[in-house]
């Protein structure tokens, strides 16, 4: 086996193949700038052939009606992700930049476990639901049920921020409801997509056409799927400026359409908690966790003003204690951007705080002990609510301290956001805590600690954040059509 665990080729149609033309691009360590492997670079053949794909089968195939089937295949595709753990982290770690010690959760251990769920979901969903009788419009009485049918085929176009988890969440779902799916993944981390239609390929009976993973250099190749009629459904992670996109150009065609978009979350330290400065300094410093390249992260740490000044020194020292460097060192917290193109856009947001007045409390430029690699200092401001640094989603390891009068003034601060994704609250008073937490417009909330993440909790977002959830229930019945239907009752 070679270093790291590669894969070259696109699967569609159960088959994996080439780019048409043979074309390739150059795959990118994000941590030394080397060139570790190319992958397969899809141009507009490849994606018209992995859609009509998707199509037959889900027209022409079993696999939307066959439960126990889909069930079977998703725990064969466990289990392929299972026994190739460790070659899956050094693969990921590679092309990702991601710390290690991370894909022991929420980068890989996590979602993998994930596709059991999504099996036994699938066994254990009422997918028909009886009304009983009535009489309607004076035709006498009927027997009344709703049955749910898969929506058809799945365009899952997805980030580069935690590939495997947004790969296997879209497209595990997806095939626990009975759908089709083309899955183009972001072009910075190709080989967690190939790898996954190597899987399906190799290791379940997951019908031919029935999963297509495609890979290119080019975001903009994403948008021939969203516009395909025959593509029924867009199930999108990224940009909040891109999601906006697809939402312009499927609206012709009535197009479902679900969106996870961008967060610029707040962590309130009511007034009451004690030590508020050393909270603030820890809790603000996990914004360097994965180079700040998460959506939920807490960027914003709102504490009250009079204890403004020293959180922000206790924020300083605890950024200084951060361990950037090596993503594969187990001790490292903070490895490299994913990508050039990221870097630059951190840095120009950097010094758009600067410029505009934000006191910048720490770092702000390139590690000088690391000339090698896309690294960002960990940086802290503290700003005004209505500043750049308090509004932007930077993406990067960059903290904002607010400071605020009293709670209404804290949850006004909250509130005063495009998005709406997640959030947290601290405070010695619980009833009081869950109290604010209500008040705050977003998705998720965490309180005193409690963390909401799990394959069974909803997760998606108010305003700018988003359109529907993934996850649980309800982020399952995304991709579900509901048919009600009426027999005279006997």
């Amino acid at each position: 086996m070679t270093d790291f665990f590669r894969e070259e080729r696109l699967l569609i149609d159960g088959e994996l193949v080439q780019a048409t033309g043979g074309c390739t691009y150059e795959n990118i360590n994000p941590a030394t700038e080397e060139v570790i492997g190319v992958a397969a670079d899809a141009g507009p053949e490849d994606i018209d052939r992995a859609i009509a794909a998707a199509r037959r089968a889900f027209d022409e195939t079993e696999w939307s009606r066959d439960h126990s089937l889909r069930a079977r295949c998703l725990r064969q595709l466990h289990d392929a992700f299972q026994e190739n753990l460790d070659p899956l982290r050094a693969s990921y770690v590679a092309e990702v930049g991601c710390p290690i010690n991370m894909t022991y959760s929420a980068a890989l251990d996590v979602p993998v476990r994930g596709l059991a769920y999504y099996a036994d979901f699938t066994e254990k969903y009422a997918w028909t639901e009886d009304l009983g009788e009535a009489d309607a419009l004076g035709m006498g009485k009927a027997r009344r049920w709703i049955e749910r049918d898969p929506v058809g085929v799945v365009g899952a176009i997805t980030a580069w921020n935690f590939p495997h988890e947004l790969n296997l969440k879209k497209v595990g779902w997806a095939l626990a409801a009975g759908c089709t799916v083309v899955l183009k993944g972001a072009p910075a981390t190709p080989w967690c997509t190939l790898l996954f239609g190597k899987f399906v390929k190799e290791n379940t009976d997951i019908p031919a056409g029935v999963v297509n993973t495609i890979t290119s250099s080019q975001n903009g190749i994403g948008e021939q799927i969203t516009v395909d009629p025959r593509v029924d459904m867009v199930s999108f992670t990224g940009s909040t400026a891109t999601g906006k996109s697809i939402l312009a150009v499927t609206a012709p065609f009535v197009k479902r359409v679900s969106l996870e978009l961008g967060g610029k979350s707040a962590l309130i330290l009511l007034d009451d908690m004690p030590s508020i400065p050393d909270i603030a300094g820890q809790a603000g410093a996990s914004v360097c966790m994965h180079s700040g390249q998460g959506c939920a992260m807490l960027t914003r740490i709102l504490v009250p003003k009079n204890h403004l000044a020293e959180a922000g020194e206790k924020l300083k020292v605890a950024m200084a204690n951060v361990k950037v460097g090596d993503p594969t060192n187990p001790e490292t917290i903070q490895g490299p951007q994913c990508s050039a193109d990221q870097r630059e856009r951190v840095e120009a947001l950097i010094q758009a705080g600067i410029d505009e007045g934000a006191t910048l409390l720490c770092g702000g430029g390139r590690p000088k002990d690391l000339p090698k690699g896309y690294f960002v200092e960990p940086t802290a401001f503290i700003a005004s609510p209505d500043s750049i640094v308090a509004q932007q989603e930077f993406f990067g390891p960059v903290q904002c301290l607010i400071g605020y009068e009293d709670e209404e003034d804290a949850i006004r601060i909250a509130n005063n956001s495009s998005y709406g994704l997640s959030g947290g609250i601290l405070g010695l008073d619980i009833e009081r805590a869950k109290r604010v937490a209500r008040r705050i417009r977003t998705g998720t909330m965490m309180i005193n600690g409690g963390m909401w993440y799990g394959p069974d909790v909803p997760f998606g977002g108010y305003k700018q954040s988003g359109l529907g959830r993934e996850n649980g229930v309800v982020g399952f019945e995304e991709f579900l059509e509901v048919k009600a239907l009426a027999v005279p009752a006997g």
